[in-house]
């Protein structure tokens, strides 16, 4: 805990990316309130030294270790150490700082996400892969150093502002709200022409693009209960989806007298990086204010599953645990990233998954190394189901 006055020391994994670009801009707004330690990227070197620069940060790191150079000319005297590589970035999450972000997409983040923890201070997660792909080995690493596990997810974090932690057994029902994404009213045939431009135009959210299309097929939700799982101790079918299209509600949770609490707020990812960032205090946000007459109304309908499968196997993938939800996250990767290439069409990423996740069957992962390794034969199979849908 950070002495009364003193700033507290912050690291960001994936800096560049749409939450980091969210977190730098509440840091920057506050600057007597945090010191930055470190901030990693992949391969953005002009926006990870643009970042480093505005915030002060002690050091930079980029993923990609060819590209030192080019940060350290970027860098050139600024006083911010340069370094690079996989090793380098592991190294950063355990900078000692007392808050860390882990916004690095994908498997990429594991290593990062569990060094991290392994420091014993509070990490806000909003790497959902890390969790969907080895929640029992992050959250027992989590009990084990002390580490506190904040939610980033709109959707997480509305729980746990909701949740009765010290009262787990009042709760009945945890209910995930969605949007419902671009195509919620189109047809099958219309998504089954779908372009990549329009899956990631989020009617709501800013946001990249693989988690743009993940919101489009409905596989973010999925995978959100995969996290939820983890994150709140109640059984798997405690977790429920709604769609809810103005995304102001962004959960909601059940209590067993009936009673039901509800986060709502703007569709603006500042206003739960806040609550991480400030916690268990609260900060200041420029996030518009919630303006219910203006709104007017709010609509929720149930997900359609002949539509948007992803839902379903998702939950298939919760039901068999071992390792099955890392088939499914790295599956789903190697799908979008060949529909964002144009290679494949957007009804064929959940069909990719699936297929890969009926087609795979290892040993439930006892380590980082084996949650790794799964996620690499996940993928070789899910590009060699490409071939039988490219365009």
């Amino acid at each position: 805990m950070n002495t009364a006055g003193s700033p507290k020391t912050v690291t960001i994994l994936g800096a560049t990316g749409s939450v980091g670009r969210s977190t730098l801009d509440l840091i920057a707004r506050n600057p007597a309130r945090f010191e930055v330690f470190a901030l990693t990227a992949h391969r953005d070197v002009a926006g990870l030294a643009e970042a480093a620069r505005r915030v002060g940060a002690r050091q930079a790191v980029i993923g990609d270790e060819s590209l030192v150079p080019s940060l350290r000319e970027a860098l050139s005297g600024t006083g911010v150490e340069a370094l690079g590589g996989e090793a380098a970035v592991i190294e950063a999450a355990g900078s000692g700082a007392q808050w860390t972000m882990a916004a690095i997409v994908g498997c990429a983040g594991l290593k990062p996400v569990m060094h991290a923890l392994e420091g014993g201070g509070t990490v806000a997660l909003a790497n959902k892969e890390a969790l969907v792909s080895a929640g029992h080995l992050l959250v027992n690493s989590a009990k084990s150093s002390g580490a506190t596990v904040l939610p980033v997810d709109s959707e997480h974090n509305a729980i746990f502002q909701c949740f009765d932690r010290s009262h787990p057994g009042s709760v009945s029902r945890v209910i995930l709200t969605a949007s419902g994404g671009p195509f919620r009213r189109c047809s099958l045939a219309e998504m089954r022409v779908a372009t990549a431009a329009q899956a990631v135009a989020h009617p709501n959210w800013s946001m990249g693009a693989k988690i743009s299309v993940d919101s489009a097929t409905l596989m973010n939700k999925g995978l959100e209960l995969i996290e939820a799982f983890h994150l709140f101790p109640l059984p798997a079918e405690a977790f429920q989806v709604v769609i809810h299209p103005q995304s102001v509600i962004h959960s909601l949770v059940e209590y067993v007298d009936g009673s039901v609490l509800a986060q709502l707020g703007a569709p603006d990812m500042r206003i739960p990086i806040a609550f991480t960032l400030a916690w268990p205090d609260r900060m200041e946000t420029p996030c518009e204010r919630l303006d219910l007459v203006r709104i007017g109304s709010l609509e929720f309908e149930e997900p359609d599953s002949q539509r948007f499968p992803a839902l379903g196997l998702a939950r298939e993938a919760l039901r068999s645990g071992g390792a099955k939800p890392a088939i499914l996250s790295a599956a789903n990767e190697i799908a979008v990233a060949s529909f964002l290439e144009s290679r494949i069409g957007f009804l064929d990423i959940a069909s990719i998954a699936g297929e890969t996740l009926a087609g795979f069957d290892p040993p439930e992962p006892r380590s980082i190394d084996e949650v790794l390794e799964v996620d690499r034969q996940a993928r070789a199979i899910a590009v060699a189901q490409i071939g039988k849908f490219a365009s």
